[in-house]
């Protein structure tokens, strides 16, 4: 991700530390009215990278884009990678958290695993510096401890908590 900005490659791992990972196993149940019900409201994750391992067979996630909803194919065996928030505020927002949902299916039950990537505990995260340095781009984001705190504080319908630490 560094080397694509033409950055130091070990400028968004140092500021992470010692990385955690944690697993969420996500069962989505067949729904009899999926017109009016969704298996996961939209969000943007609040990590730095997401892996997801979709269903085989069934579909259900949609990513957003020009306010249209997306729907995003199935890669049997495939990784998803997704760019997290805190990605999005190291880059400055050269990286784009995507706002993404579950829709649930009326005929068969879907099943996911996804891998969430945090910094170590404590560890401030911000934009690189190389990419605000000498005007190059204007701050987008103030430096954070905790993100995943404040993104929890912060989940509300209709919002994104990396707004709270935008400038």
């Amino acid at each position: 991700m560094a080397r694509s900005l033409n950055l130091e490659e070990h400028c968004f791992s140092n500021q992470y530390g010692e990385a955690r990972m944690n697993a969420k196993f996500n069962l989505y149940p067949l729904c009899l009215r999926p017109d009016l019900v969704l298996g996961a409201k939209p969000h943007a994750d609040g990590s730095a990278i997401t892996f997801l391992l979709q269903d085989n067979e069934v579909e259900g996630l949609q990513i957003l884009k020009d306010e249209k909803w997306f729907r995003v194919p199935i890669v049997p065996h495939a990784l998803l990678v997704f760019v997290g928030d805190q990605a999005e505020i190291m880059s400055n927002g050269m990286f784009k958290s995507p706002v993404h949902r579950v829709v649930t299916n009326s005929e068969r039950e879907r099943i996911t695993l996804a891998m969430f990537c945090f910094p170590e505990s404590g560890k401030e995260i911000g934009p690189v510096e190389e990419l605000i340095a000498d005007g190059r781009m204007p701050r987008l984001y103030r430096n954070v401890s905790n993100f995943v705190e404040i993104y929890l504080q912060n989940y509300q319908p209709d919002k994104r908590p990396i707004d709270i630490v935008k400038i």
